[in-house]
């Protein structure tokens, strides 16, 4: 039995997961899952400090014809391992395929849900006008009707998208294993796509920032309909920019989520469960600010201006996101 397979055997009948047994060897979980799949060998201190952990010697951790030493009656250590799910190749090649093909969807959900508010905001603007012959009330109703339609179809988008990969969901929250090859696969895949993922990051940055020039130009002009078309244009432009950010960044969460890196480790994972519960909770009490603005007393005067409300929320919880982990950062230390 080769060191790969005897480290692996002697963690699952310890009943510690490879998160565990590299917190007590202070080493990274990749680094655990890089000896179990034999990418890899542990330097001389760790073959020690595996010996002494695990109470067997270095000459069976090292010497591949020594069979695994005979259980003491009465060691906790030799008790039932807990069971950790293990994703196969075949789990894992489906997952990221099913994850690549959901990624044009989410962004372009991303993208409706974005310019959203353009018609309402264009046709608010005309009705001032009475050449236009459009009401104030009908450019609110329509307005409002496509804003809800194009969100909608948004919404439709992402809960598709999330559908087809009902079965990974636990990806997300539980610490699991990879069976051997796993991880030099999706590592591969990873760096295949990184030139990929740089150039659509540089792409949704370079978009952002031009969103503001038809700001720039229309401030010159005083003239409402021009400032509204302005902004509608950067809606576009941003909407643009995030579909290249939400594309890649799709692709690449998939491949972390298999290797528990960036926001998946171990650690991660137990905070977005508190965070999003709170997510839930803030963007219920958004929904319920902007019926009451939109269709509370008063609505229809406030309608065309209603859907500020989301603009804001969206940087407070940006901003509240960061200093919740700054806080926990600073707590931990």
């Amino acid at each position: 039995m080769i060191l790969a397979d005897k480290i692996m055997n002697l963690r699952k009948k310890a009943g510690w997961s490879q998160e565990e047994l590299a917190n007590q060897l202070n080493v990274t979980r990749q680094s655990v899952s890089k000896w179990e799949s034999a990418q890899s060998v542990p330097d001389l201190d760790k073959i020690i400090g595996l010996s002494r952990i695990f109470e067997v010697s270095t000459d069976y951790l090292l010497k591949e014809e020594l069979e695994e030493p005979a259980c003491a009656e009465g060691e906790s250590f030799h008790a039932d391992p807990v069971p950790v799910r293990r994703v196969s190749m075949e789990e894992a090649s489906e997952y990221l395929r099913l994850r690549k093909e959901a990624a044009p969807k989410i962004a372009a959900a991303v993208f409706l849900c974005i310019i959203s508010p353009i018609c309402l905001m264009l046709l608010g603007v005309l009705s001032e006008y009475s050449r236009s012959g459009i009401s104030e009330d009908a450019a609110g109703a329509i307005g409002v009707s496509v804003l809800l339609v194009l969100v909608t179809a948004g919404v439709a988008l992402f809960l598709s998208s999330d559908a087809g990969v009902k079965e990974f969901e636990y990806l997300n929250k539980e610490i699991f294993e990879t069976e051997y090859g796993v991880t030099g696969m999706v590592k591969d895949r990873k760096k295949d796509f990184q030139n990929t993922y740089n150039n659509l990051n540089i792409r949704g940055t370079v978009m952002c920032i031009l969103s503001v020039v038809p700001l720039f130009g229309a401030a010159s002009v005083d003239n409402d309909l021009l400032s509204v078309c302005s902004f509608c244009l950067l809606l576009i432009i941003v909407g643009i920019g995030c579909v290249a950010f939400t594309y890649g960044g799709v692709i690449q969460e998939a491949m972390d989520r298999l290797l528990q890196e960036g926001d998946y480790t171990c650690e991660n994972k137990q905070r977005k469960q508190w965070l999003g519960s709170l997510s839930a909770i803030y963007w219920l009490a958004v929904t319920a600010v902007f019926i009451w603005q939109t269709y509370g007393p008063d609505g229809n005067e406030k309608l065309r201006y209603s859907w500020v409300i989301w603009v804001v929320a969206g940087i407070v919880y940006g901003a509240l996101v960061v200093a919740a982990k700054l806080i926990e950062h600073i707590v931990r230390k």
